[in-house]
């Protein structure tokens, strides 16, 4: 008997010294990088009504108490760009972080096409990979990426996860999309930058979202149990186990791939995309944070419903131009027939990277996006005339022919078109199998060879002028 109550006291002093153990989630850690100017919120658990104390060795200090469950949360001052710096937590014990920078914190989610390494997956490679990666030490970039987790409720912290310096072997396992989206950033900024990237090849867009937000949505079926398969396509899974740890979490904001896993649901994408966005907004409470996003490129997609590749698109295009702070890199021209995931992460995380700069960091003198779709000036002669917005200095294919481009009539068959750039903003489309012309298309498929860009480069998104395939 008085072994057994021995071990007995044991396993409760053991318990309760496991509880009175203060304790954050994993992203405050040794190198991490903070947003710089902020109040930034630092939170945890301890024992209850324990005084907790958050201290920067920049100069700033804050303090309170745990509430009667433990937790506590507290938002301390940060300074301009730089460090490295100390933060000190104390509680029932004391929490030391070093190495620490301020600068701009983004976070990265979406699919496979997030997902994708530096170096590549097997047998589809990231162009340049060997040489990206050979360069890639940089004091001044910092990496948080999470393991894949589910959960039926939200948590509160992530399962594995620590901030690590770019650097050979870190940047080639971290995402090809979002690395060069942060390099970009570090090199024109010259601020530290901290990526945290949390992402699930094929995971659908409501795997993502909260139960709240998708109760509005009529056929959402919520899990009881954790299914076996398609799990990262499950409402609510991912969302609870790999976003809802980092609400709160101050991040300057976000960067989007994913689309493909909700091509089939083009309609319901429509509105569903646009409640994600907005609902996370509301969740971290940091106002309409910018949100950028990338438009799913061209590939072959086996099987595909009629037009379903094409509209998803457009869903994606009808967020960029409706929901506020929003930005969309288009990857038109740089598609592959039979891989799903281009090659040309690099340009992709240049083009997200545009956003930001003109539109968050004031180099307002950039071009950040490519042409988009404005509207039929005229219906002349057997030629429609079109209009484009963010081609202020025209349009161009850089000396070849133009490809992508259809035009029907009234029987609503479309026909391979010819076309002609003007000075302006707007191009001549025609067929000579056309005489009446009423619609045009551009790169409407699930896979196009597509190339009209503005005079900087960037590429028009695939439009139609039409409404005849929903």
């Amino acid at each position: 008997m008085l072994k057994m109550n021995l071990s007995l006291l044991l396993f409760i002093v053991f318990a309760l010294s496991s509880f009175a153990q203060t304790k954050v989630p994993k992203f405050f850690s040794d190198n991490m990088v903070l947003q710089q100017n902020e109040k930034v919120a630092i939170w945890g658990k301890d024992k209850p009504n324990v005084k907790i104390t958050v201290t920067g060795n920049w100069g700033e200090e804050v303090y309170g108490k745990s509430d009667k469950n433990g937790s506590w949360k507290l938002k301390i001052q940060t300074p301009p760009a730089g460090g490295p710096y100390s933060l000190l937590i104390k509680g029932s014990d004391e929490i030391l972080f070093e190495n620490i920078l301020m600068g701009e914190v983004w976070i990265c989610s979406g699919q496979s096409n997030m997902e994708m390494p530096v170096k590549g997956f097997s047998g589809q490679p990231v162009n340049g990979s060997n040489e990206y990666i050979l360069n890639s030490k940089n004091n001044e970039l910092r990496l948080f990426s999470i393991e894949k987790n589910t959960s039926l409720s939200p948590l509160e912290d992530v399962s594995t996860g620590s901030w690590t310096l770019a650097e050979p072997s870190t940047v080639k396992e971290f995402s090809a999309t979002a690395y060069f989206f942060g390099k970009k950033l570090q090199e024109i900024l010259h601020v530290p930058v901290g990526l945290i990237h949390t992402s699930w090849g094929g995971s659908s867009a409501e795997a993502w979202m909260d139960k709240k937000t998708l109760s509005d949505f009529d056929d959402i079926t919520f899990p009881e149990v954790i299914p076996e398969t398609r799990q990262n396509q499950t409402p609510t899974l991912l969302y609870n186990a790999m976003m809802h740890p980092f609400i709160g979490l101050s991040i300057k904001g976000m960067i989007w791939y994913q689309g493909e896993s909700n091509r089939n649901k083009a309609a319901e994408y429509k509105q569903i995309f646009p409640a994600l966005i907005e609902s996370w907004r509301e969740q971290w409470q940091q106002g309409s944070f910018p949100f950028y996003f990338v438009q799913i490129a061209p590939y072959s997609y086996l099987n595909d419903k009629e037009l379903a590749t094409p509209l998803i698109r457009e869903a994606q295009l009808f967020t960029m131009q409706t929901v506020e702070n929003t930005g969309m890199a288009v990857t038109a021209d740089i598609g592959d027939y039979y891989l799903i995931h281009p090659a040309e992460k690099k340009t992709v995380g240049d083009r997200l990277a545009y956003w930001a700069l003109a539109k968050n960091y004031g180099l307002e003198s950039i071009a950040y996006s490519g042409p988009v779709y404005n509207g039929i000036e005229k219906i002349e002669d057997g030629k429609i005339v079109i209009s484009f917005k963010y081609a202020d200095l025209g349009l161009t294919t850089f000396g070849e022919e133009a490809e992508g481009f259809e035009i029907a009539g009234s029987d609503k068959v479309f026909h391979p078109a010819e076309i002609k750039l003007s000075r302006d903003n707007t191009i001549s489309v025609w067929s000579d199998e056309v005489k009446d012309p009423i619609a045009v298309r551009y790169a409407f498929k699930s896979f196009a060879k597509a190339n009209l860009y503005n005079t900087e480069g960037l590429p028009a998104s695939p439009f139609r002028t039409d409404d005849w395939a929903e």
